[in-house]
């Protein structure tokens, strides 16, 4: 657990130290992402379905915000079906419109969780979506997880029905229309993949916000679990054709997501947990304290050693120092004036200032131990 610690500190300090330039390449890797696959899954427009056009977008997008993301994606997806059918823009461009208004009333700050749930639904992996929002945002999330939904149900609509759409005349605008409208309405899973997303939310949120141990483990556990229930529930009833083996292992996986989400977030050490009351003249205060996991760091400290040097020969020693690494310490006596004297004792210097040099001498064939050499001048 100790390098884990070690190795989510070395994250958190990488990440402080580059945010400037991580924040942009993550949104613009997204960006790509997502404007890659609205062109790979409708692609009706050439124009846009272009790698350039991709990498311009993408681009931008890095250093806009979030919000602006979710609106150039939301233009991708409208020249994509204007290029099928100006009956299909319109309905898409009023969905659009009704879902923004919810989205800004509710939820407004939440323009990732609108991005990020038709792509993972478009990846095959949109279990992870409601735990993770129901731990990470609040209750008001569940209508950003829904506009997403409806996101992608829309645009797998529009995908569905090309082919009819296509053979239809330029005068049956009515038609079109009557069929884009009855196919969003009546999808049924779509309406049961946003009921089970947004109560699993809501539970997962009021779970990981109480005041027990281990709190955000039983709220990810509990989650999949109503969330699987759920979809079966709405299998059984409406038939929407939902495969249960894709839906544990994908709740699997979500559980797996939300602990590291819970490792990076919320790792807390519930054994030394803290129970506090006290009160003022109006209140009675209970606290429950839990401490969060930490561990330093560790740092090197490299030390920087001279190199070895060949000594002068002493003017009494008559013979050559051996050469090694070296201490002089000199030790003077101050003169009048209050300096000390930094050189080397010579003729006729003042009486009483000594000259000590320790030296780390070679050490002989057969000796254990190094020797030193001490000199003292009168």
């Amino acid at each position: 657990m100790t390098v884990l610690l070690e190795m989510k500190e070395r994250i958190k300090l990488i990440y402080s130290k580059s945010e400037v330039f991580i924040v942009p390449v993550v949104k613009f890797l997204l960006a790509f992402i997502v404007f890659n696959t609205l062109n790979g899954r409708m692609g009706y427009m050439t124009r846009i379905n272009d790698m350039k056009i991709v990498l311009i977008a993408a681009l931008a997008c890095s250093f806009l915000p979030v919000g602006l993301m979710t609106l150039m994606a939301a233009v991708f997806s409208l020249m994509h079906m204007y290029a099928l059918s100006m009956e299909v823009a319109l309905v898409g461009l009023c969905m659009y419109l009704i879902m923004y208004l919810l989205f800004f009333r509710f939820s407004p700050k939440d323009s990732l969780v609108v991005v990020l749930t038709p792509l993972l639904f478009a990846l095959k992996i949109p279990y992870v979506v409601p735990i993770a929002v129901g731990l990470l945002c609040g209750a008001s999330s569940l209508v950003s997880v829904g506009c997403g939904i409806a996101v992608f149900y829309l645009l797998q609509t529009v995908i569905d029905s090309a082919p009819n759409i296509r053979t239809m005349g330029e005068e049956e605008i009515l038609e079109k229309v009557r069929m884009m409208v009855e196919s969003i309405i009546g999808n049924k899973a779509m309406l049961v993949m946003i009921a089970a997303f947004a109560i699993t939310v809501l539970v997962v949120y009021l779970i990981r916000r109480m005041s027990v141990d281990y709190s955000w483990t039983i709220a990810m556990v509990a989650g999949a679990m109503i969330n699987v229930v759920l979809l079966l529930i709405g299998d059984l009833l409406y038939d929407v054709n939902i495969s249960v083996g894709s839906v544990l292992m994908g709740s699997l996986l979500a559980i797996v997501v939300a602990k590291v989400v819970e490792f990076f977030r919320f790792c807390v050490d519930y054994s030394r947990t803290e129970k506090v009351q006290f009160e003022d003249d109006e209140y009675y205060y209970y606290v429950k304290a839990v401490p969060k996991m930490t561990v330093a760091v560790p740092t090197k400290t490299v030390k920087k050693i001279n190199a070895q040097r060949d000594m002068a020969a002493e003017p009494r020693s008559g013979g050559a120092r051996p050469s090694g690494r070296s201490v002089d310490v000199e030790r003077t006596a101050p003169d009048r004036g209050g300096s000390r004297s930094a050189s080397r004792p010579r003729d006729g210097a003042r009486k009483g200032q000594r000259s000590m040099t320790v030296g780390k001498a070679q050490k002989p064939e057969n000796a254990d131990a190094d020797l030193g050499e001490y000199e003292e001048w009168p």
